[in-house]
């Protein structure tokens, strides 16, 4: 079995070649919503609680109001591991927090402490523990991701209000609780040859499908706080649109879905798939768009459309391309009217280029530097040229773009070697995906029952 976490079961959804249920989960959910709102209105709890239907509250406690300290199973999460989590969100995102958005993020954070610290307790029953050398690779791997090295990573840290410690707890939490599923839920999930020739016969059915790879943010919402959560979800869609961290990273740290360990990953799922809402917006999406908030039943989700494609059939942007680009930079003190006036002479002698040939000659005269790449798939660019090079000729340029800091550029397109028919995955590889989707659900059930049999002491 793969020991990837990869695209891990969510709430509602499965990876594509999961077709087994999904649709049935989205359909029985709003089966039930529908079935609770008629029993609401002729008079009867759809919560099986016996609830009084005129109920009093006596007291005035106000349940997501929490001080950031807790006891979990005597083990102690204090202010101050609340506040450092927080700070490093912060900074990663390069913002600065309302006192409403920071006693949001302080709930959230303690939420996603208590569980760190269930998994970790959990992990240490099946004799799981995470060594320290173990800690610091994945320390150094976390700062190579924001381009620093440990030493460097820690002081930024510090400097930010939080501390190399809240990152080492969070990496502890993860690494504990992987190899935990590995040691006690791995090895007794099994998955029969004729659950695998099922899929695959519904996937030879599926040819020519579209499938959608997305990405979710799920924020809950009671009806009581459904103003409240759409306006944080909105933010949080501008934080994002902002550019200052990936959609992984917000998954992570806002998400309340199971998938948040996984960056909000929902892997290849199809519109059938989908509760309508989030369908309908999927159907609609460029690839690299962030959509939302789309309600769905109990909350928002924010989605980001990592790709899209057919099943089994060939797709254009898995063709390799033979380029040459261009590039003019501006010196520093370059002013605006300079920027402007050199680029628009690289624009007018792209469009007198003639062919490849001409590349190394024009930029000469442009002062240009000029890189050869002859194995780029179309899908690894960025969004925004993947449609361009899509339908660009051999020995055309891309219309000029690019930043003043980066310099702006073109892509001249040398050569295409055609995309070739989509292949349908192998037998193993679904085998794999039905039994990470198992691991993922037990994982989910487990961590569950570690939350409602814990004894929780705040402070």
């Amino acid at each position: 079995m793969t020991k990837t976490r990869g695209a891990a079961l969510t709430r509602r959804l499965l990876a594509a070649l999961l077709m087994v249920g999904t649709a049935g989960v989205a359909i029985a959910q709003t089966a039930a919503d529908q079935d609770g709102a008629e029993q609401e209105a002729q008079g009867v709890d759809p919560t099986g609680l016996g609830l009084p239907a005129n109920l009093q509250v006596f007291g005035n406690v106000d349940p997501n109001v929490r001080k950031a300290t807790a006891i979990v199973n005597e083990a102690v999460i204090t202010r101050t591991d609340v506040d450092q989590r927080v700070a490093l969100i912060a900074a990663a995102n390069n913002v600065k927090l309302s006192d409403q958005e920071r006693d949001r993020l302080q709930l959230q954070v303690l939420r996603q402490l208590i569980d760190e610290t269930l998994e970790i307790q959990q992990a240490k029953t099946a004799d799981v523990t995470i060594t320290k050398d173990q800690i610091d690779q994945s320390f150094a791997r976390v700062a190579r991701n924001f381009g620093k090295t440990p030493e460097q990573f820690a002081a930024f840290l510090r400097e930010s209000g939080s501390s190399d410690r809240s990152i080492r707890r969070q990496i502890e939490g993860e690494l504990a609780w992987s190899r935990y599923l590995s040691k006690r839920v791995e090895p007794f999930v099994n998955v029969g040859d004729e659950e695998v020739k099922a899929i695959l016969d519904r996937l030879e059915a599926a040819k020519g499908t579209e499938e959608f790879h997305l990405n979710e943010i799920y924020l809950a919402a009671t009806p009581d706080r459904q103003e409240q959560v759409f306006t944080n979800a909105r933010q949080l869609i501008a934080q994002i649109g902002q550019g200052k961290a990936p959609f992984a990273y917000f998954a992570r740290n806002f998400s309340e879905a199971s998938t948040r360990g996984v960056g909000g990953d929902l892997g290849w799922v199809r519109a059938a798939q989908l509760p309508d809402a989030l369908a309908q917006a999927a159907t609609t999406m460029q690839v690299g768009q962030v959509a939302g908030p789309v309600a769905t039943p109990g909350g928002f989700s924010i989605l980001y459309l990592v790709d899209k494609r057919r099943v089994g059939s060939a797709d254009p942007r898995d063709s390799r391309l033979s380029l040459k680009q261009l590039t003019i930079k501006f010196p520093t003190g370059t002013t605006q009217a300079q920027a402007t006036a050199r680029t628009s002479a690289f624009a007018e002698a792209i469009q007198k280029l003639q062919g490849c040939g001409s590349v190394d000659k024009v930029a000469a005269t442009l002062n240009a530097e000029v890189v050869n790449n002859d194995a780029i798939r179309i899908r690894d660019l960025p969004p925004q040229l993947q449609s361009i090079m899509v339908n660009l000729q051999v020995g055309q340029a891309t219309p000029p773009f690019g930043s003043p800091t980066e310099g702006v550029r073109t892509l001249v397109l040398c050569g295409r070697d055609e995309a070739q028919g989509g292949q349908l995955p192998g037998a193993q590889q679904v085998q794999n995906q039905l039994e990470q989707q198992r691991v993922n659900l037990r994982a989910q059930q487990a961590l569950r029952d570690l939350r409602r049999d814990a004894v929780i002491e705040y402070r």
